[in-house]
């Protein structure tokens, strides 16, 4: 197979043969995409692994505020790539009403964190997945900081055990005017600075011998 293989370009009927030999159809988008029913999404990453697909990257979408009618607000496109002939494809999978999607982690380990990133910024919730868990924003923090409704800028945010966090604050304490609200200082982010010094190396002479 060479890399000018048709079944990389959406726009040759290849491509939609090697879709339709997968029991998905092609989606309209500017890059080799199938739509994929939530449902037949374990059974085709199984077909794709077997051919030596691996997981590449895993990202989540909010059609809230698009322009464009979509099946449901949600979808989450899963980069998939072939090593040897550099195939890629996406795999588009709008999530169900229910909020959940099946987790690939059992077909490519990958998705382990690939697949938490989309459910804490998203929110997306993915059935199977062995360890769900945040992994990018605090565990109190309440939403989702990618859906198209969570607030923008410079928001003062509340955790649930009663912290507050002002941005104001927060800013001077990551450059260096004050401690802030994190009691860490600069670049250095020594906390308050007391901790101890580290010794001083003796002086030498030229020649490296102890004064």
């Amino acid at each position: 197979m060479t890399l000018t293989d048709p079944r990389r370009d959406p726009l040759t009927p290849q491509f939609a043969d090697w879709l339709s030999s997968l029991g998905v159809k092609p989606d309209d988008s500017a890059e080799p995409t199938a739509l994929v029913p939530a449902g037949d999404l374990l059974r085709v990453a199984v077909l794709l692994k077997q051919d030596a697909f691996m997981l590449l990257d895993s990202v989540g979408l909010d059609y809230s505020t698009y322009t464009e009618k979509k099946p449901a607000r949600f979808c989450v496109l899963h980069n998939v790539f072939h090593p040897h002939d550099h195939r890629r494809l996406f795999l588009r999978v709008y999530v169900p009403a229910s909020g959940e999607l099946p987790s690939l982690y059992p077909v490519w380990k990958a998705a382990n964190y690939l697949e938490r990133e989309v459910y804490d910024l998203m929110g997306v919730v993915f059935s199977g997945h062995p360890d769900l868990r945040k992994v990018l924003t605090p565990d109190d923090l309440e939403g989702h900081p990618l859906r198209k409704d969570f607030p923008v800028g410079e928001t003062p945010t509340l955790f649930r055990d009663g912290r507050f966090l002002d941005p104001a604050a927060f800013r001077a304490g990551m450059n260096g005017q004050n401690a802030g609200l994190t009691g860490w200082k600069g670049g250095q982010r020594r906390g308050e600075m007391n901790e101890p010094l580290p010794p001083v190396m003796p002086a030498t002479t030229k020649e490296g011998e102890p004064l």
